[in-house]
């Protein structure tokens, strides 16, 4: 993208829950601006818009901005619109062609996708040059199928290959499957805008969740075809399946990962006094640890449970073999690399919230951009976008009385 056309790009979406809510929160760390729409009150239900307002810990922040909506969302604005109603999609058309927006996206089933006026052939005919990106569980082509992340972590088999060997299926604690989509729109966005100052052409990303689970497969369905059983592929625990003896190890004050990955990083581990022991014949090679893992896993935990970690991991770090603590959860913020890159918001009660780094630094992220405005309250910025694409105190009241937006 051409340095004239380095300004930050305007993006509309139409998303609920997480998915899609994390593909524009990248956007919104680029300094972009992103506009959420979200349906008008539905009579006889309680909560208004996106599901994930509600869940979580009630932060003082009003009823519509509980825990669980807040990190995925800061930063952004909330217009409330009606698009089952033609006036709400005019008002919709009117928002990308006036802006003018950049970027349209959303993770509502693609079956609704004509009838709320948004598929791309509709927004396409109102501009050409927009790029429209989509999430749902199977692509376009399964137009009907809804998708969660716990079950496209069973569907793709993830499930299968998460936790002990004599246990049951278990789900990643990270919804992965949301976060991949997320990413591939991000990455597909992107490239799309690049691809636009070459040809000057708007397109279609169309983002599959099931796609993006078993593109992750590579080191487990190929070896398939490769000979390798199944029952050598799935749950493993916390060990590594090829790499003998990664694992994960009790010491005498919590736990430490540690990543043997070759004969030569073993070699160095076996020549400090701790792991001297070890120094056998037999576990000079992978497929010869490999034969007698089981016992080498516990011959390794009764000398790791012997010591505490600062002394395992001066020997490790003197050895060259990759190690690390394995963190609890009320940790990771304190940890040097998340504190350096860290953004965070502030609640309008004044509370101070942390939220993850950027997965990537950029040159967009300057020291002040890190504070970013807490989530919208629920069609917080409705009345103000709506006068910004033209319609006047008197025409938004009309629209407010219809019902078209609130």
């Amino acid at each position: 993208m051409s340095a004239a056309r380095m300004r930050p790009q305007i993006v509309v979406s139409v998303e609920q829950a997480l998915s899609m809510s994390y593909a524009t929160l990248r956007f919104r760390h680029l300094g972009w601006r992103v506009i959420r729409i979200e349906p008008t009150p539905r009579p006889g239900l309680r909560t208004k818009g996106d599901p994930n307002r509600y869940i979580g810990r009630d932060l003082g922040a009003g009823e519509d901005r509980h825990s669980y909506f807040v990190a995925p969302n800061v930063g952004k604005e909330s217009l409330v619109l009606d698009l089952k109603r033609p006036e709400g999609q005019q008002v919709l058309h009117r928002l990308v062609r006036t802006l003018p927006a950049d970027v349209f996206c959303t993770n509502t089933l693609p079956a609704h996708h004509r009838t709320l006026g948004f598929d791309y052939d509709t927004l396409r005919a109102v501009k050409p040059d927009l790029v429209w990106a989509g999430i749902s569980a199977m692509g376009l082509s399964y137009p009907k199928v809804p998708g969660y992340d716990p079950m496209m972590q069973a569907q793709a088999g993830f499930m299968d290959l998460t936790g002990h060997a004599d246990g049951p299926p278990l789900q990643c604690g990270p919804p992965i499957t949301d976060y991949k989509a997320g990413d591939e729109v991000y990455a597909g966005v992107l490239l799309a805008l690049w691809q636009r100052e070459v040809t000057g052409q708007g397109q279609a990303i169309d983002v599959s969740m099931a796609h993006g689970a078993v593109s992750w497969l590579h080191t487990f369905t190929p070896m398939l075809d490769m000979g390798s059983p199944p029952d050598e592929l799935r749950r493993a625990g916390n060990e590594h399946r090829q790499f003998i003896p990664v694992n994960a190890y009790e010491t005498a004050d919590g736990w430490i990962y540690i990543a043997i990955g070759s004969d030569v990083q073993w070699k160095r581990v076996v020549a400090q006094p701790l792991f001297a022991s070890l120094d056998e014949a037999q576990y000079a090679t992978n497929e010869g640890r490999r034969a007698d893992k089981d016992n080498l896993f516990r011959r390794i935990g009764e000398i790791t449970r012997r010591h505490d970690y600062d002394t395992l991991a001066a020997a490790l770090a003197e050895a060259k073999v990759p190690y690390a603590p394995i963190t609890a959860i009320e940790d990771v913020p304190g940890l040097d690399f998340y504190r350096r890159r860290q953004t965070h918001t502030v609640t309008p009660g004044g509370r101070e919230i942390r939220l993850p780094p950027p997965a990537v630094e950029t040159e967009h992220l300057a020291e002040a951009d890190r504070a970013l405005p807490f989530a919208p309250a629920y069609g917080e910025h409705t009345d103000a976008i709506l006068d910004e694409i033209g319609y006047d105190a008197g025409a938004i009241a009309d629209l407010r009385q219809q019902g078209v937006v609130a």
